[in-house]
């Protein structure tokens, strides 16, 4: 059930990484000692480095779809004639879809679980074919040039299988080692279960792995897991004493950042 690196998908070779300067300049309450290891960054050569793997969630974070989510949860409602609105939206981010499909019973909608899960999936998923992945900044970036260091990646995500293997056909490299759905385990975000599950299948030590999230549902479960946890907040305020460090974008952030974050919580 969980993917491996190509998950049977094609990727095609026209990707060109984004130049960038070696700098995570826009870090908004970097510790002191995390300043002291990136000036001390030699990146005039190979190096080694203290990241054992890279946990990324998926909706939010590698890839804008929260709105398409929220479309879908409106059309849904209001079509089963309930009421639903942003604020409401808001709550369900990164919540299991299991979860939200309760939410929406309570509202008026009058499906199954498994029925609401299903017609919210394949809405999403239409999107997907339709318009492609709307990246969150740097994403794709980042992920490359840990895919060209070989360093383990896992998608962590509590979307379908089937909506997370059309976000992975869409990457047009080879981006990830593993991946953990929500359909694939039995307690969701925040429990730190799916980001332990990930750790596991990749044979790595979770306290040196780096969980990037947006919500504070998914930051919840990636702190509770021993990872260091970053956060990159996109619709939702997040809670920077839960964080490892939270920042504005992933746009200019690098593996030696990431290595230098790890470093200094294993000191």
């Amino acid at each position: 059930m969980i993917g491996g690196p190509h998950d049977g998908v094609t990727y095609p070779s026209t990707f060109e990484p984004i130049p960038a300067p070696r700098r995570l300049s826009t870090m908004t309450t970097p510790p002191a000692a995390v300043l002291r290891d990136m000036d001390q960054t030699d990146d005039s050569g190979p190096h080694t480095h203290e990241v054992a793997a890279v946990l990324w969630d998926m909706d939010g974070t590698l890839v804008d779809t929260e709105r398409y989510w929220m479309d879908a949860e409106s059309e849904l409602v209001t079509r089963c004639g309930g009421s639903w609105n942003h604020e409401d939206a808001l709550t369900l981010i990164g919540a299991g879809l299991s979860y939200a499909a309760t939410l929406f019973q309570s509202r008026g909608v009058s499906l199954s679980t498994e029925q609401i899960v299903t017609e919210l999936s394949s809405r999403v998923e239409e999107r997907l074919r339709t318009e492609g992945p709307p990246w969150r900044p740097g994403a794709l970036e980042l992920l490359h040039e840990l895919s060209e260091a070989s360093v383990p990646t896992a998608l962590v995500t509590m979307s379908l299988r089937s909506t997370t293997n059309a976000v992975m056909a869409a990457i047009p490299f080879p981006a990830f080692t593993v991946s953990v759905t929500g359909d694939e385990v039995t307690r969701p975000k925040p429990d730190p279960e799916p980001y332990l599950h990930a750790a596991r299948l990749l044979g790595v030590d979770i306290r040196r792995c780096v969980a990037i999230e947006d919500s504070p549902t998914g930051l919840a479960a990636a702190a509770a897991s021993g990872a260091v946890a970053i956060g990159v907040p996109n619709y939702v305020p997040l809670d920077s004493d839960v964080a490892t460090v939270l920042l504005p974008t992933l746009a200019h952030v690098h593996l030696s950042d990431l290595s230098a974050l790890v470093a200094d919580q294993r000191r």
